[in-house]
């Protein structure tokens, strides 16, 4: 019985490797960044940026007048407003950074979200060319691979980009 599954396996490994399989790589990396959508990303992504960056210069700076404001009156003001006061400082401050970190994450979703959609369509591209090709896997060389056969796998990068409409 066993002689009977290891024929059966030898069998299966033999006519496996006998058929014609082609094997190809592709750079997701280069793909992705000559695609007009990743370059409308990467513009609305800075534009974001810099709208929060002016957003937070605007209330530093206003904490910085309220601040200088209060030590220059410091002194002559009763206990209950000068607590008031630092009270009102420190809620700023705690606002400030509260607006840093929730900015952080909203550009970090932001990338995530318009990424994802360009990262979906690539791997559509590259399951289509796969298909078309008779390509058994396809591998991204991009993602740091440390060795691919040039003679052995074809590269797919340019029909890649000829499915996606790109030069």
């Amino acid at each position: 019985m066993k002689k009977l599954i290891l024929c059966a396996i030898c069998a299966i490994c033999g006519f496996t490797t006998a058929s014609a399989q082609k094997f190809g790589h592709v750079n997701s990396q280069e793909i992705i960044q000559a695609m007009p959508e990743f370059t409308k990303a990467r513009t609305d992504i800075e534009a974001l940026t810099k709208q929060y960056e002016a957003d937070l210069k605007s209330m530093q700076e206003e904490l910085q007048k309220k601040s200088e404001a209060y030590e220059k009156e410091q002194a002559t003001l009763p206990a209950n407003i000068k607590q008031r006061r630092e009270q009102e400082l420190q809620e700023m401050y705690q606002k400030i950074q509260q607006s840093y970190q929730d900015n952080q994450q909203a550009l970090a979703k932001e990338q995530q979200e318009k990424m994802q959609a360009i990262t979906a369509k690539v791997l559509d591209a590259i399951k289509s060319v796969g298909q078309t090709g008779g390509y058994v896997y396809i591998m991204d060389i991009s993602g740091g691979i440390p060795y691919i056969s040039t003679t052995l796998s074809t590269d797919v990068t340019t029909q890649v980009k000829t499915k996606l409409g790109l030069k």
